[in-house]
């Protein structure tokens, strides 16, 4: 069973460099992160997810870990970190940690050891081929930089050595299979880190790459599904309210493997895709996002995807929708404010658990910037958090040219959470208004009660409880049939409710309570 915290959960995704600056150094740390926990609560996320927060050489910003016990110093010390968890928790929130276990920095002590000529306990810790003319038969790797006699495999990077869980069906003598002494002695390694940041007080993680661990594994992911459900099998009954999101994308797969929550990711050409950011797959810029008010796209192949996930997991975990994260370019970039409203309305009404990136409830957008450890075309959504039209927005005292990232000089003046926070019909105070319908229904925090009513205009049910989007496209209007006395508790873009009618102008949404579970609608 999962924790029992996760059935209210709303979460927030932090990039620490960029929340809030609480020493004047130009980057964001764990004290800046505590001292905002009252806004992020009063935003309705009572979770948080925060990347990678452990030492590094920042090649990969934090992907890279160089040792997994450690933080890393540009964010505070242990103290500081153990300090946030504790005020997380004073305020009835959670907080989930990044975890990468598929490699680590070259610079971790491990993989030094794994270099070394002489045998060692670490020599087989990563993937090395047998000697140094070997290639990765098909997988990427480095030679020629260690005194080792052979290739590193690559997990991602170059800096990013590729740690050893073994091969499912191993055809080189140093494909070790994954019952291998090493490969079961990295298999314990990062069980005993997950062990070491529960017991500081993180509330769980969610996993990098969490699809990657054991080489040329099946189709069906057997041998990596096989190692996680025996570390997390343990790590449930140890800590029985952690909680654990996979970045997977295939929830058939990873809620099958022991994990809480799978992410619906942004792979373009996807039915997530297709909802926001259709223009990615189009070289001309075309965009068809569902979400936009003059697109004639429709939200077929999101619900065909979505509807055969949600069938196959069911009440066994939950699929998480996102506003968007550190990965993917922000929803500003092709949606307007009042677009974006009827796309929160629909994520934080739909099963799951909905994450919300830093910055998307004010609708920060994304910028075009050069890259900015390993960020390349993702460095543009990781910019520093608009609070206020001061100095560098108000998330440092730093001089401009110190600070992590540059904030958006030409619209951070009006785009901020100060300016959001008087103006009640902001997207901030919209986004507020979503939480609070999900966290006061108990039909919306459940998981297993989704029924699609109608595809256009889209119209679903949870429980007691319809909502009908109707974000592009014409009025649409339709009935509610089997149920007496329909309330509206929540109306975007002046949608209307009479007799049991419910109007939707274009670019609209409502949320209805119908007092009956066996309310339906009929199109009129």
């Amino acid at each position: 069973m999962s924790a029992k915290w996760l059935n209210d959960a709303v979460f927030y995704e932090i990039y620490p460099q960029s929340f809030y600056d609480s020493d004047g150094d130009g980057i964001g740390d764990f004290n800046g992160i505590a001292q905002k926990l009252d806004y992020i609560l009063s935003l309705g996320c009572n979770a948080i997810w925060m990347n990678p927060c452990y030492d590094s050489p920042f090649h990969d910003a934090g992907y890279d870990v160089r040792d997994y016990k450690k933080v890393a110093s540009r964010y505070g010390t242990m103290k500081d970190i153990e300090h946030l968890f504790r005020e997380v928790h004073k305020r009835g929130m959670h907080i989930i940690l990044d975890l990468v276990p598929g490699h680590t920095s070259e610079e971790h002590e491990w993989f030094k050891k794994s270099s070394k000529a002489e045998k060692n306990e670490y020599s087989d810790r990563y993937i090395w081929t047998s000697w140094w003319l070997e290639g990765g038969d098909g997988l990427n790797f480095v030679a020629g930089e260690a005194e080792r006699d052979g290739a590193y495999i690559l997990s991602f990077f170059k800096c990013q050595p590729a740690l050893n869980y073994g091969f499912l069906k191993p055809e080189k003598p140093w494909q070790k299979p994954m019952d291998d002494p090493a490969c079961l002695a990295t298999r314990e390694a990062m069980y005993d880190v997950i062990c070491f940041w529960l017991d500081k007080g993180c509330d769980g993680f969610r996993v990098d790459m969490a699809d990657s661990l054991v080489k040329r594994d099946d189709d069906k992911k057997s041998g990596t599904i096989k190692i996680w459900q025996d570390i997390l099998g343990r790590v449930h009954k140890k800590y029985p309210e952690s909680a654990f999101v996979s970045e997977w994308g295939r929830p058939s797969q990873s809620i099958k493997a022991g994990f809480d929550m799978d992410f619906l990711l942004d792979w373009g050409g996807n039915g997530y895709n297709s909802l926001v950011r259709d223009y990615e797959i189009h070289d001309d810029g075309t965009d068809n996002s569902y979400f936009k008010r003059t697109s004639k796209g429709t939200p077929d192949k999101f619900l065909d995807e979505y509807l055969a996930l949600y069938k196959e997991t069911g009440t066994k975990g939950r699929i998480s929708l996102i506003t968007g994260n550190h990965d993917t370019r922000r929803l500003k970039k092709g949606l307007t404010d009042e677009e974006l409203k009827i796309f929160y309305a629909f994520l934080l009404t739909m099963p799951g658990a909905p994450f919300i990136y830093y910055g998307d409830e004010i609708g920060m957008r994304y910028l075009d910037l050069p890259t900015k450890e390993g960020g390349y075309t993702r460095t543009g959504t990781r910019t520093p958090m608009q609070w206020t039209s001061g100095k560098n927005a108000g998330f440092s005292t730093a001089p401009a040219k110190e600070l992590y990232l540059p904030i958006d000089k030409e619209q951070y003046k009006k785009i901020n959470v100060e300016a959001h926070e008087k103006d009640g019909d902001s997207l901030l105070n919209t986004l507020r208004s979503l939480t609070k319908l999900r966290h006061s229904n108990p039909d919306l925090l459940k998981n297993a009660n989704l029924e699609i009513l109608s595809r256009k205009p889209l119209i679903y049910k949870r429980g007691n409880m319809i909502m009908a989007v109707n974000p592009n496209g014409g009025k649409e209007t339709f009935s509610i049939e089997g149920t007496e006395n329909a309330e509206l508790l929540l109306s975007l873009g002046n949608a209307t409710l009479s007799k049991n009618r419910i109007t939707l102008p274009a670019g609209s949404f409502a949320a209805v309570k119908t007092g009956s579970s066996k309310g339906s609608s009929k199109q009129k």
